[in-house]
């Protein structure tokens, strides 16, 4: 099932596609998807649904973020062999996990916009996973289970901010728009192998990534099992799971990093393709 939100900025209603890819309404059957209304359990319910019973919506709308707001966004650092290898960086023991602000959530078409003072805004197509249940000290085995669904993030990435400011990359990482997630909430029964699945990046129509999951060190499964041995993964957490070679800030010479007028286009196999103009500050 793939999940998303239409509607006007701040009236938006969940919905969904159905087998003809037409929007259909879930407002009488959920409120928004965001914390446990993402829930297995609530998700499970709408899966139940039979589309064709649903109001059908003008195809003609605003999509919205996939999810409203998020109790917390994790992302994954170099977590792919060959973007590692490309920014000279050694391969992580373990997953390196660092913090998105929730304030940074982003739509999936609209403006990325550049910060003030912002020399580098990279790219970064990610798979992302959204968490069904708590999950606390959950085994690598048992860790799927804990996925309400996948969608595609674009990290959006202030390379200066993140690596010469100080302190964590969070503060690369957060600038409002530096979060676009959706256009799609797809279940897990659409998404057979999360480590099989193409991830790209274009910029002004020329491809930058262009990869596939398989590549990823750690896998979704190790990923959220890693989490969980250091603190309770929350109902709607969204998990960013690293980007693959192409990104700006790993070519050689470092010259080639978002600019106003830029479109960026992003997607993962399956989960929809996100597209955005780059707005310049001032």
């Amino acid at each position: 099932m793939k999940l998303l939100r239409y509607g006007p900025e701040g009236s938006e209603k969940p919905g969904c596609l159905d087998a003809d890819g037409n929007i259909r309404d879930l407002s009488a059957h959920t409120t928004d998807f965001v914390g446990n209304s993402v829930s297995l359990e609530n998700i499970g319910k709408l899966k139940a649904i039979d589309t064709t019973t649903l109001p059908l919506v003008d195809g003609d709308v605003r999509i919205a973020r996939a999810l409203r707001d998020v109790p917390n966004f994790f992302c994954i650092g170099l977590n792919y062999a060959k973007h590692a290898a490309e920014t000279g960086s050694e391969l992580p023991p373990e997953p390196l996990i660092f913090n998105k602000a929730t304030s940074a959530l982003n739509d999936p078409f609209g403006i990325i916009q550049i910060p003030r003072g912002s020399k580098h805004v990279d790219w970064e197509v990610e798979l992302g996973v959204v968490i069904g249940k708590e999950a606390s000290y959950v085994s690598e085995a048992d860790a799927l289970d804990y996925v309400a669904a996948y969608c595609t993030i674009n990290d959006v990435s202030e390379r200066v901010f993140q690596k010469h400011r100080g302190g964590q990359w969070v503060k690369g990482k957060s600038a409002p728009t530096f979060g676009p997630v959706g256009p799609y909430l797809v279940t897990c029964d659409e998404v057979s192998d999360p480590q099989n699945l193409n991830v790209n990046c274009s910029v002004n129509g020329e491809m930058q990534q262009n990869s596939n999951t398989s590549d990823m060190i750690f896998s979704v499964a190790q990923i959220i099992s890693a989490m969980s041995q250091y603190f309770t993964l929350r109902v709607g957490d969204i998990i960013a799971t690293g980007t693959p070679e192409g990104v700006g800030a790993g070519k050689k010479p470092q010259t080639q990093f978002m600019r106003d007028g830029d479109v960026i286009v992003t997607e993962v196999e399956g989960l929809g393709a996100q597209r955005h103009t780059v707005k310049g500050w001032g």
